[in-house]
């Protein structure tokens, strides 16, 4: 049953479920020179749709109270939440309402340790920025992660191996 069956308000199981199924919880780190260490993290929590069921992610929006629908390429749409406040606000209600699937579980559960870094400014260090690589090249479907193979941090990783 879609969204657009469901009454003005949609129900928190029909929520988890729908995001258990379609939703991601994605980490990015981007190469930005501006930042202190060169890499900008950028956690995201996104739900893709075909154009056809834009509505549903509306729904969701609204749902949450936060975040925006937007074109993720083609003719898919996405519902995308940013920004620490509105993605603590995400993991507050996934705590209370957890997943059936232990994949989306696990992907879940990693992204709260890369937001917790965050929060306690972890990412603004070495040591915190290839942490959250790690965990982030092990959510999802493992994409390469160009900062963990960036000749930079593989110059980090050999001197920190051969005791330099």
């Amino acid at each position: 049953m879609g969204a657009g069956n469901q009454q003005e308000r949609l129900d928190t199981n029909w929520v988890v479920g729908f995001v258990d199924g379609e939703g991601c919880f994605h980490v990015a780190i981007n190469k930005l020179p501006k930042m202190s260490l060169g890499w900008q993290v950028l956690p995201e929590f996104r739900v893709v749709q075909h154009q056809r069921d834009e509505g549903t992610l509306h729904q969701i929006r609204e749902f949450f109270g936060l975040g925006v629908v937007t074109r993720n390429h083609g003719d898919r749409m996405e519902f995308r939440a940013r920004g620490m406040e509105n993605l603590n606000k995400i993991i507050e209600f996934f705590k209370k309402h957890p997943f059936k699937t232990s994949a989306k579980q696990r992907s879940f559960e990693q992204f709260c340790q890369v937001i917790k870094m965050m929060d306690n400014k972890e990412h603004l260090t070495r040591e915190g920025l290839d942490k959250i690589a790690s965990i982030a090249a092990e959510m999802n479907r493992k994409p390469r992660l160009k900062y963990l193979e960036s000749s930079e941090t593989i110059r980090q990783t050999s001197h920190e191996g051969s005791g330099l």
